[in-house]
């Protein structure tokens, strides 16, 4: 069976194939494009920084860094430190998982107007 999604078609073994932690991704992704945030997936690919947020973004020119995690899983000591620093330099910087997922909702709806303008 094969289901249609924002015109890209996934099938249903797609959708069974989704780590826990790419769900927690895919939740997140959905709240930044329902407020049009900027956003990207850094590739370091043994090239950039150990430890980089999963989703760098920019939204109403504030820095926001997004760790996602699954389950009991924590962020290594690496990806607290680069959160850390994040945070020291002025962003915004959150470990998301399944559990706190309205948080962000509510994160990014206090940034908007009344009238639904950023």
């Amino acid at each position: 069976m094969v289901y249609f999604v924002n015109n890209n078609s996934t099938t249903e073994s797609d959708n069974q194939m989704k780590t826990p932690e790419s769900k927690v991704k895919d939740a997140v992704v959905k709240i930044l494009k329902k407020h049009e945030v900027y956003y990207f997936f850094p590739a370091t690919h043994g090239y950039g920084r150990s430890g980089v947020p999963d989703i760098i973004a920019c939204f109403r020119g504030q820095f926001v860094a997004i760790e996602c995690k699954a389950g009991s899983n924590k962020p290594t000591a690496l990806q607290r430190r680069e959160l850390k620093n994040i945070m020291t330099a002025g962003g915004h910087a959150f470990v998301a998982n399944e559990e706190n997922i309205n948080f962000f909702k509510s994160y990014f709806n206090s940034l908007v107007d009344d009238d639904g303008r950023c």
